[in-house]
């Protein structure tokens, strides 16, 4: 009997630790699958985030592209702006040379046109020179002559004429003041 007692207690002390065993294994089964889950879960975390920064990194690169551009462009209109500033002003110098200048513009069109009325213009002024001078010649002995008599024998045609003579014109005033600021600038 005590042999048989003592394998019966033998065999519940086994079963009783193979239980344990089993419960302890199933417990590390359970641990292990836990992890894996865990570092599954980890692993996709991690993927995603990978995936959301690289996404953000393309977006930012796009805008410094979008940027870069948009910059070049801006550039590229100022420098025309600058250009057809500098162009305009050119012409608006050229004008104003041609303008101020004795022979006028030396396009070929005005050309035409301007010497048409060059020859009128010369012709008419050949006509008013020759009584000029008839003019002048006798002013010229009065203005040589001494101070009072000079003032009694000129008409008030004569003098108005001489002083008209010898104040400056509108128009060469104009020119030198055109020179001085052509030479400023």
């Amino acid at each position: 009997l005590r042999t048989e007692e003592r394998q019966r207690l033998a065999r519940e002390r086994r079963e009783e630790r193979e239980k344990q065993h089993a419960a302890k294994e199933t417990q590390i089964l359970e641990k292990e699958r836990k992890a894996k889950l865990q570092y599954e879960k980890q692993l996709e975390e991690r993927q995603r985030k990978l995936k959301e920064q690289k996404q953000k990194e393309e977006q930012r690169r796009a805008a410094v592209e979008e940027k870069r551009k948009q910059k070049i462009e801006e550039e590229k209109e100022r420098y025309e702006a600058v250009m057809h500033r500098t162009l305009e002003r050119n012409q608006r110098l050229e004008t104003r040379q041609k303008r101020w200048s004795w022979g006028g513009s030396v396009t070929p069109d005005s050309e035409s046109k301007t010497a048409g009325k060059r020859s009128t213009s010369t012709a008419n002024l050949k006509q008013t020179e020759a009584a000029m001078n008839k003019r002048l010649s006798s002013s010229a002995a009065l203005l040589n002559a001494p101070d009072r008599t000079r003032r009694s024998q000129l008409s008030p045609l004569d003098s108005s004429i001489i002083s008209r003579l010898l104040a400056p014109t509108q128009a060469s005033l104009a020119r030198s003041k055109s020179a001085a600021t052509l030479s400023a600038d």
